[in-house]
């Protein structure tokens, strides 16, 4: 089950909920019966590994042995 953050607007008290997504949004303050408000905070996401490189899906061999000696000259060829 997720757990929610709210905040009271009223006195300011702060807890989490456990509720599943089919539960409604609590409204009532649990201290003063006030009104209460969701409090969002950035999302825990977590990148694990080397990530994603331009040259990740080239073969080794191709991109080490580019020394310019192997490509013809257009003006060789064209005389």
């Amino acid at each position: 089950m997720p757990t929610y953050q709210y905040a009271c607007t009223a006195c300011g008290h702060a807890f989490e909920q456990y509720q599943s997504f089919s539960e409604d949004a609590l409204t009532v303050c649990p201290e003063c019966d006030g009104k209460l408000r969701k409090v969002f905070s950035a999302a825990a996401v977590t990148f694990n590994g080397s990530g994603f490189y331009r040259t990740d899906s080239r073969s080794s061999s191709s991109s080490s042995s580019s020394g310019g000696s192997s490509k013809p000259s257009s003006t060789a060829s064209a005389s």
